[in-house]
């Protein structure tokens, strides 16, 4: 019997994406919080590549999500993403290209 590496994680890092999408990534250093800015999640799909995310709401509730999970973050009222883990938490986000938009 062959080992079972488990269920298959989407990522956005393993290679190139077609043109009319752009990627970023945002690294959060282990107890780091940014202040959630609405514009910088415009239109993205937002994957959790390593460690784990804390989102905080403006209401002060927060909720934790491993690596692995996928996230839309438009129109979620947050005031705060945290890093609550040991370890560096890298987050991807792939948005459309919008014509006359940004290029990179």
């Amino acid at each position: 019997m062959g080992h079972d590496p488990g269920p298959e994680r989407l990522t956005f890092l393993d290679g190139p994406l077609p043109s009319r999408f752009r990627l970023r990534g945002v690294t959060l250093q282990p107890g780091c919080t940014r202040p959630f800015i609405e514009e910088e999640w415009d239109d993205a799909l937002v994957v959790v590549e390593s460690g784990e995310v804390e989102l905080e709401c403006r209401a002060g509730m927060r909720r934790r999500f491993p690596a692995g999970a996928i996230m839309w973050l438009q129109g979620m009222n947050l005031y705060a993403i945290h890093n609550p883990g040991a370890a560096p938490t890298v987050l991807s986000a792939v948005s459309r290209r919008l014509p006359g938009g940004p290029t990179g």
